[in-house]
């Protein structure tokens, strides 16, 4: 296993990925814009580094596919919709970005012109070379699939050097860290550990698509102030999962 701290500067191009839920606070549904824009000034100071930022945003804090499936909804029908909610919620980050003077695009996979480019992956490349920050919205344009997987998947097309996933806690724990006091962090995690030990850090085609292109995940908490653009740094605590 590699050693526990990330060098500074590392990475200069990573993806972002978040939950829904991450965008709505403390309320119990939807967005909450100074959640939003908390997010958004987290990203500006890694933009502000210089790394070239792309993002992917869930939509469970609107609509969750596999929960309207299990209420009796066709599951295909219910995952569009699960889509169409992380469109919204990516417009709602570009606005925060936007608000921070970093020049922000939202590419669909689903197509809708007027609120969003269509994904054409040499385009969206460009907009990173330029040091625009895109934000990836609709998932893979197909059912069955989830945010995490469209992650990995855009990750690997935009070669990124790593997968940068924001959660409630500051890592990978062998059990919830909330309900049990001895639940112990891992600083290092194979992606074959992650499967086998159900860590939940990401579906499992998602840690098998990273897994199969060595695309390392480092797993922090976005409710730490600064731990983007700390880790980063080569500062903070996470996980990371790699080879």
């Amino acid at each position: 296993m590699s050693d526990k701290t990330l060098p500074a500067g590392k990475y200069s191009r990573v993806l972002l990925k978040i939950s829904g839920e991450a965008l709505m606070g403390d309320q119990g549904y939807g967005l909450h814009p100074p959640t939003v824009a908390r997010i958004a000034k987290e990203v500006r100071a890694v933009h502000d580094m210089g790394v070239e930022i792309c993002m992917v945003i869930g939509g469970g804090n609107i609509f969750r596919g596999l929960q309207g499936s299990a209420q009796g909804m066709e599951r295909a029908t219910a995952d569009y919709m699960g889509m169409l909610a992380t469109v919204m919620n990516a417009l709602a980050m570009q606005a925060a970005l936007e608000a921070e003077n970093i020049h922000t695009r939202v590419i669909s996979a689903i197509r809708m012109d007027e609120v969003a480019e269509p994904y054409i992956r040499r385009r969206a490349v460009r907009h990173l070379e330029k040091k625009r920050v895109c934000i990836f919205a609709a998932g893979t344009g197909n059912p069955y699939f989830t945010t995490d997987t469209a992650a990995t998947l855009r990750a690997n097309e935009m070669n990124c050097e790593a997968i940068f996933k924001g959660t409630k806690v500051d890592g990978v724990y062998d059990k919830d860290p909330k309900k049990h006091a001895d639940a112990k962090r891992y600083d290092n995690v194979t992606y074959d550990e992650v499967l086998q030990k159900h860590l939940g850090v990401m579906d499992a085609s998602a840690i098998a698509l990273a897994r199969d292109n060595d695309l390392p995940i480092i797993v922090f908490s976005l409710d730490e102030p600064g731990g983007f653009c700390g880790i980063l740094a080569g500062e903070g605590t996470y996980t990371r999962v790699h080879g």
